[in-house]
């Protein structure tokens, strides 16, 4: 069910990625910035394995409905070259908006919580995978087809973008000139993955910022002078999980939520609002905890 073209761009990215991967770990061990741990590489490589997994047992349903929409689509851009750009803006617009949803619905966050549950950033966390995801991603896609883009070309544009997605995460790219205006940059995807209250769910975007800048959630790496030092991973500190728990475990906590005795919209909202909300007042959302910050009250032990 892989396309040509996706094989074609796994066997000219998977290189790259050895190459570079293996550059880091070498320039990481010659500057002593320890940057990698096995057991968290290895966490990513299996999160990747499975994501790929339910990718590949799913694609045959999500295919035969976008292809159901792409037979009934509006119309078709003939322009070859306008084709593949106006695509490349539309799809990166839509992962967008995805991703802004996987950041503020606790449900989605479930799912996505797994890609920013490293401690560490380098390019094997590009790896560790939203497991689950492949499971409605494609609905996001459905107007692409409907507006006349090929399901498979939707597809092979997703991969070509992950590629660059991949890339972002390091911490050895500091400033790209004029690149930092235009498109996701590794300083702009060190702000992604920080647990900094200032820095929490921003910066939202795969391959373009524009998104960010225009829709109010871009945020600059601040220097350590202006702010903090970027922290990792999520704002409480997490137990050892197993193989099963690294995926699962949100979705474990929303489930001990939902047994509190409290009515039924409010459980409601322990799925559908902002990842942090709690009717108590005892957790904290991304913007109660920018708030907390302003004023000085957020302490550094509630992380």
């Amino acid at each position: 069910m892989i396309s040509y073209w996706e094989n074609l761009l796994i066997l000219v990215s998977t290189p790259l990625y050895v190459l570079i991967i293996l550059g880091e770990i070498l320039l990481s061990n010659y500057r002593h910035k320890p940057v990698y741990s096995v057991k968290d590489t290895l966490t990513n490589a299996y999160m990747m394995l499975l994501n790929a997994g339910i990718d590949v047992l799913f694609r045959s349903v999500y295919l035969l409905v976008l292809v159901y929409v792409f037979k009934h689509r509006f119309g078709q851009i003939s322009n070859p070259l306008v084709y593949w750009l106006v695509l490349l803006i539309a799809e990166d617009f839509i992962f967008y908006w995805l991703h802004r949803l996987e950041h503020t619905v606790r449900m989605f966050w479930a799912v996505h919580v797994t890609h920013h549950s490293s401690e560490l950033f380098n390019f094997t966390v590009g790896f560790r995978s939203s497991v689950l995801q492949p499971l409605y991603r494609f609905v996001f896609f459905i107007p692409l087809a409907l507006f006349g883009f090929a399901p498979t070309d939707i597809l092979i544009m997703f991969s070509a973008t992950q590629i660059w997605g991949i890339l972002v995460h390091t911490q050895f790219i500091k400033k790209m000139g004029w690149a930092e205006y235009v498109l996701v940059t590794p300083s702009h995807h060190r702000v992604h993955h920080a647990s900094n209250a200032r820095y929490l769910d921003k910066n939202m975007g795969m391959f373009l910022i524009v998104w960010d800048k225009l829709f109010g959630t871009f945020q600059a790496e601040l220097d350590e002078q202006s702010y903090q030092p970027i922290r990792y991973g999520l704002t409480s500190k997490q137990p050892e999980r197993n193989a099963l728990t690294v995926v699962t475990h949100e979705w474990q906590a929303i489930a001990d939520d939902l047994k509190k005795p409290v009515p039924f919209f409010t459980k409601l909202k322990y799925l559908l609002a902002p990842p942090g909300w709690s009717h108590d007042g005892s957790r904290h959302t991304s913007d109660e905890l920018r708030k907390l910050e302003a004023t000085g009250q957020l302490q550094q032990d509630k992380y």
